[in-house]
């Protein structure tokens, strides 16, 4: 149950009002996950008696634990892990809560040189260690297994409904390169069968989805080893889809009234010195660079050289909004252990804008600026957004009123759009309020993508100012906003969420003509040469291959469309017309499927009409 935001067990009831959790909620899920992460511990080390064990905790759709037995789990060890926990589970051993002295804790974990850690570092006033006074809590399985936990727990193991194992790997001791390496074990576990099982089923699709599979089966980037870790390139039909992609996005900004900037990729360490990436980023910067007496730095973002832009002359209040938007590769050093495909990568390209306002247009601005990401977003297939609003710091630069402000205006930008959100108090950058837009695919998976934020100290620290009405100078508010937040994130998202069905218009490849035999090439020619006049991208199979072999090889490439064409259709002047995923239509006008597709493509359309 849940008593003035803190988690407790039923045998542990709290003063004062609370609220009873259902497993099937969220936080009852975190229960049941933490619970079934026990007892997978106890399993562990009633098989390996020796095993060394750290932590688990439950983390989303799951939970995990750490251990040391001195090699890694293979996966008959994980069977052999998941028949000893149903069997603990059968036995219906009560989860019993105890609390000891630190000093009796440290007593009891002697043997665990990770738990001992642990002990040695409790601060008697951290009650989020578990720790209350002097005491520490202690959780026990019957009498079988007992772990240092703060809790809470499942009044018996054998609440625990549906659970499985789903994989282990290496991992540093507290996440730190120089530290023991343990062996993770990861896990999930649900209020019911049922709920497993289309959870499993999710994961199972997500694995066919995965963007680092598909990439280079559909031909559309790689990552050479000849390059470096987390530096892609893009082949032929993925460079045509970020073409695609950035030209729309481009022509969407223009019509917005951005102005387009370029900058170089590198600077003077002087300029990150001064926009202070040097003192807050440094560890993530790629190392300098000493070229003729002076100190180079590759980017690691692009807003200080559109300051520059932006006071390289005087500016009046009659150029504000001034909105500046460039497609800016920066470079940062991310550690080769969370590079991730396309999604974590060391170098990669920005729809970077920053938009620059007096200060009573902050409000318009915000609330344009958002309807803005929603309609580029939806127009890519995307529909189901929520946000998150970051508020001000303890510790922040710029008046209390300026937060307060630019916090409202984000606020007010989020009702008008009307999409739901959550204000996370005091998790703003310190220089800034912000909101960022999460989306959910396919899958129903949540990804952090746009991100909206009002800055007070960029303009102070490279003395931004415009002339006003009055004549006077005065300092403008700056606005960040990343649209797509990177290139190649959000081509490996919308690859994942469409699983390789890109839409229509953005097909590297929208329609393939298959003549079903030789006599058939030449109207196959004049069909592909008049999709391509009205530039729709098409091509004509004249491999070698089978009729049936040419049919699945466009079914495997996810093509939008398969025009098959024989004897009847160059005679009919038609074609016979498989939509992707749909039923083949056969007799149908060539101009009539020129005129379909041609609107689809300039709809933008997710789906076929």
């Amino acid at each position: 149950m849940v008593a003035d935001g803190t988690l407790f067990d039923l045998s542990r009831p709290p003063e004062g009002d609370s609220v009873v959790l259902l497993q099937k909620d969220d936080l009852g899920r975190q229960v049941l996950r933490h619970s079934t992460a026990h007892v997978l511990a106890q399993a562990v080390l009633s098989l390996w008696p020796g095993a060394k064990y750290a932590g688990g905790p439950p983390i989303e759709d799951g939970f995990y634990y750490d251990f040391d037995i001195g090699r890694p789990f293979t996966p008959e060890d994980l069977e052999k892990i998941e028949a000893r926990m149903t069997e603990i589970i059968k036995e219906d051993q009560p989860f019993s809560r105890e609390e000891v002295s630190i000093a009796e804790a440290a007593e009891l974990f002697k043997d665990q040189p990770y738990k001992s850690e642990w002990i040695s570092e409790m601060d008697p006033e951290a009650s989020e260690q578990g720790v209350i006074g002097d005491k520490v809590s202690l959780y026990k399985n019957g009498d079988k297994f007992v772990d240092l936990c703060r809790g809470p727990h499942l009044p018996s193991t054998g609440r625990i409904k549906s659970f499985k194992l789903t994989r282990s790997s290496a991992a540093y001791w507290r996440g730190d390169e120089k530290r023991p390496m343990l062996q993770r074990i990861y896990g999930t576990a649900w209020e019911s069968p049922k709920a497993q099982e289309q959870y499993l089923w999710r994961l199972e699709e997500a694995l066919k989805r995965d963007h680092r599979k598909l990439g280079p089966e559909m031909d559309l980037f790689s990552f050479p080893p000849e390059i470096g870790g987390g530096l892609a390139v893009f082949h032929p039909k993925g460079g045509l889809i970020r073409k695609i992609m950035e030209d729309y996005s481009r022509s969407e900004h223009e019509a917005a009234g951005y102005e387009f900037v370029v900058t170089p990729h590198l600077a003077k360490e002087a300029l990150f010195a001064k926009s202070g990436h040097l003192s807050w980023y440094k560890d993530g910067m790629y190392p300098p660079m000493e070229m003729e007496g002076a100190t180079y730095y590759p980017k690691p973002m692009n807003c200080p050289m559109h300051m520059l832009i932006y006071g390289s002359r005087t500016r009046s209040y009659r150029e504000l909004p001034l909105r500046l938007f460039e497609f800016g590769t920066v470079y940062r050093f991310e550690r080769s252990g969370v590079l991730h495909g396309l999604t974590r990568v060391r170098g990669f390209t920005q729809d970077d804008a920053h938009i620059f306002v007096m200060p009573d247009q902050l409000e318009s601005e915000l609330a344009s600026l958002l309807q803005f990401v929603l309609k580029v977003l939806r127009n890519f297939g995307i529909t189901d957004f929520e946000a998150e609003l970051s508020t001000r710091p303890e510790k922040f630069v710029g008046e209390p009123e300026e937060w307060d402000r630019a916090t409202e205006a984000l606020r007010l930008a989020l009702e008008t759009a009307g999409i739901p959100y959550t204000v996370a108090e005091g998790e703003g950058a310190f220089y800034a309020p912000k909101i960022d837009v999460h989306i959910k695919d396919a899958l129903n998976r949540r990804w952090q993508l746009s991100t909206l934020q009002v800055d007070f100290q960029f303009p102070n620290l490279f003395d931004l100012e415009f002339v006003g009405e009055d004549g006077a100078r005065h300092r403008p508010f700056m606005i960040h906003r990343a649209l797509f937040g990177s290139i190649e994130r959000f081509f490996a998202i919308l690859l994942e969420h469409y699983a390789g069905a890109f839409p229509t218009w953005l097909a590297a490849e929208q329609v393939t003509v298959v003549p079903i035999s030789d006599r058939h090439y030449d109207y196959a020619g004049e069909v592909a040469a008049r999709l391509e006049e009205a530039k729709i991208r098409a091509t004509v199979d004249s491999s070698d291959q089978s009729l049936g072999n040419r049919v699945r090889k466009a079914q495997v490439s996810k093509v939008p469309y398969m025009v098959v064409v024989g004897d009847k259709e160059a005679e009919a002047r038609t074609l016979s017309v498989k939509p992707r995923g749909g039923n083949e239509k056969r007799g149908v006008p060539l101009e009539e499927f020129l005129a379909g597709i041609v609107k689809e493509v300039e709809d933008r359309q997710i789906s076929p009409a």
